[in-house]
């Protein structure tokens, strides 16, 4: 895995008088780049991530402890949904992957699934909506939590690769969104990915050096 610590930001949180670097974080192996503490670098962790309509994807957990707040980089593999969804065991007539493209449809709806499951853990949503990265769709999630820490979410669909960042922190701290809002998408060569929208609406792919 081939990661780049690159241009340093500046981040003090409520009540503390020491100032915190962050650093704008890239990782080649699923292609994205993201603001997290300087300090720490991420924990790796292999997991599944069991979809809407019954599949089994593979996927990553990238974390970053800095005191009592938890930043996460969850990014799920749907590049090989046609072949995972034909080898399922537990398709019906209803959703199988030979007589309509539900494997097509768990990659479009897994933006919508993962936002569920968020409102679906507990906590009370109190931001819910639209978003985007780069002109990348996708949702934010703001969730105040039983014990009264806040988790702020962004949730992402880009090549068939689903990303969710997460970053829960105590009562009282700041909002999180130099973490919330950074996510960014990157080639195989670390270039920056953005769109722009062409006449019809479609997107138009561009790269940025870094």
């Amino acid at each position: 895995m081939r990661t780049l610590l690159l241009a340093v930001l500046a981040f003090v949180p409520a009540g503390t008088l020491l100032a915190q670097n962050w650093v704008n974080y890239q990782n080649t192996t699923d292609f994205f780049s993201i603001n997290l503490p300087e300090s720490v670098e991420p924990e790796v962790r292999e997991i599944t991530w069991p979809s809407e309509y019954g599949a089994v994807f593979p996927g990553r957990v990238y974390t970053v402890r800095e005191g009592p707040a938890t930043y996460t980089v969850t990014v799920v593999d749907y590049t090989d949904s046609h072949r995972i969804h034909l080898a399922r065991t537990n398709s019906t007539e209803a959703d199988s992957p030979v007589n309509y493209s539900y494997w097509r449809i768990d990659v479009l709806a897994s933006v919508a699934y993962a936002a569920t499951q968020f409102r679906r853990r507990g906590g009370e949503v109190t931001y819910d909506a639209w978003h985007h990265v780069d002109r990348v769709a996708g949702h934010q999630l703001n969730i105040t939590n039983a014990d009264e820490s806040r988790s702020y979410v962004g949730i992402y669909l880009h090549d068939a690769r689903l990303y969710i960042v997460e970053a829960t922190v105590p009562k009282g701290y700041p909002p999180q969104v130099q973490f919330q809002q950074s996510l960014g998408f990157i080639d195989e060569e670390g270039r920056n990915i953005r769109y722009d929208w062409a006449e019809d609406g479609s997107l138009i792919r561009g790269t940025r050096s870094r």
